[in-house]
């Protein structure tokens, strides 16, 4: 049975994350609403409209539709200026050996993110071409931790859902990848994801044999 490759994109494939806090920290600032690194990682694999909807609970504010859009196109302005100078050199450590084994090797190889600025990303770090299908925030409707994103870039990439082995650094992508029975691979802090059937901190702890050992790992279904 053919296994297929879905990685998540920032915080996995490029270190975008850091950006996300940065826009999100300043826009819950601007309302006086106090924001850390706790509370960014719950927004991690969240789109951008539920992320916003969670820091004015976390304040307790309500603002005007017209407000609550005009925030939402200041942080993507804010992120989108981090983004333009993103280089290849913002690609994780470890991750082109991976890529590259796996392509390589002639696997499937897709993107599920819940970026709308994905496929931008991907052309700044020069990584389009790894990718036979994206699938970002544009083409989805329900974000993680539902297992849209995923699923259809297992219909485009011709696999089943157990075939599919996704790469992911939030507790909802974990949540997203287990629910559709795929093979769930966490990138990041083993206690926060450890509801993943693999974890490394990153991939310079992922060898050849490891991506072997995951081709070969069969989900126990409930």
């Amino acid at each position: 049975m053919t296994k297929a490759f879905i990685f998540d994109l920032d915080g996995v494939i490029v270190d975008t994350a850091k950006f996300h806090f940065l826009a999100w920290k300043n826009l819950a600032e601007s309302l006086e609403i106090p924001f850390s690194e706790e509370e960014n990682e719950q927004l991690k694999g969240v789109s951008r409209i539920r992320s916003l909807q969670k820091i004015l609970e976390w304040g307790n504010k309500t603002i005007s539709e017209e407000e609550f859009k005009r925030l939402m196109a200041e942080k993507n302005e804010e992120y989108l200026a981090y983004v333009d100078q993103m280089t290849e050199k913002d690609i994780l450590p470890g991750v082109m050996e991976i890529l590259n084994y796996v392509k390589s090797n002639n696997y499937p190889i897709a993107l599920g993110s819940a970026s709308k600025n994905a496929r931008t990303i991907l052309s700044k770090v020069g990584l389009e071409d790894y990718f036979e299908e994206i699938v970002d925030g544009n083409e989805v409707s329900k974000a993680k931790p539902n297992p849209e994103v995923f699923l259809k870039g297992c219909r485009l990439l011709k696999v089943e859902p157990e075939q599919a082995i996704v790469f992911e650094d939030s507790k909802a992508g974990i949540e997203a990848a287990n629910s559709a029975q795929m093979t769930s691979v966490g990138i990041g802090d083993k206690s926060v994801l450890n509801a993943a059937d693999f974890n490394f901190l990153d991939f310079t702890e992922i060898s050849k044999i490891t991506i072997e050992t995951l081709i070969n790992f069969k989900k126990q279904t409930n």
